[in-house]
């Protein structure tokens, strides 16, 4: 059974183009945020840190997809990982076409 919170990520990822949940005060989020804005595209953060059910949410995120850790970050409502994966998608050419397909 999916628990609220990953209905609500869910409907989260479903309502962005690009959706990143994110802490505040974490390196690799933004890093990765960073690499978004140099893209120049539009994306939504969701700072766990500073929300009531952060950890909720971060559990939510868990269940659906299995990556524990943060920045998890959604294009075109597709899982694409944290910063790393980021990164090697814009290494190899691939994040273009991501955005660019989340946005057709």
């Amino acid at each position: 059974m999916v628990s609220q919170y990953a209905s609500e990520v869910q409907e989260l990822v479903s309502a962005n183009a690009i959706m990143v949940f994110s802490k505040s005060w974490c390196p690799y989020c933004k890093m990765a945020k960073s690499t978004l804005d140099k893209e120049s595209v539009e994306h939504t953060d969701l700072e766990l840190d500073q929300i009531e059910t952060g950890e909720d949410i971060q559990r939510a995120i868990y269940e659906l997809t299995n990556q524990r850790t943060v920045p998890a970050i959604f294009i075109g409502g597709k899982f694409v990982g944290g910063n790393s994966d980021l990164q090697m998608l814009k290494k190899n050419g691939e994040l273009k076409n991501l955005i660019k397909a989340a946005f057709d």
